[in-house]
């Protein structure tokens, strides 16, 4: 099988990003808007201090190191695919809907979508390729 050199990261991987090796990810890397959304809501998500500045700092940490894809006309046709196929395998959509952005985004733009949670992806295999690291 051929390397993969390139490769859409799930939020999940930017978060954990300094704990994951770097071998298991893709030479060359890109996120989601919806990830940098996710990534700017985080900080407002606790109320902890020392956790809101670690999350704010991850937030810019990835806002310099990507220029994130946008989910753009063709992610939004894909986004019916991929909701029927998540609807098909009994699961429920609303509480998806950032993991099921981003896996637009991936296959809109021919990517594997790299993520800890391959479970939040069940169903989408026809629809794009899923590596859990």
């Amino acid at each position: 099988m051929a390397e993969v050199l390139r490769g859409l990261l799930d939020t999940s991987v930017v978060v954990d990003h300094d704990l994951i090796a770097i071998d298991s990810l893709p030479e060359e890397t890109a996120i989601a808007a919806v990830t940098l959304a996710e990534l700017a809501a985080g900080p407002h998500a606790t109320s902890d201090d020392d956790e809101r500045a670690r999350r704010q700092d991850r937030l810019q940490w990835a806002a310099a190191t990507w220029d994130p894809l946008p989910f753009d006309a063709e992610a939004a046709r894909i986004y019916g695919r991929v909701f029927a196929a998540t609807k098909a395998v009994g699961r429920t959509v609303r509480p998806r809907v950032a993991d099921l952005l981003i896996a637009s985004t991936a296959a809109a733009n021919g990517l594997p979508l790299y993520t800890r949670n391959a479970n939040d992806f069940i169903g989408l295999e026809e629809i794009l390729e899923v590596v859990a690291v």
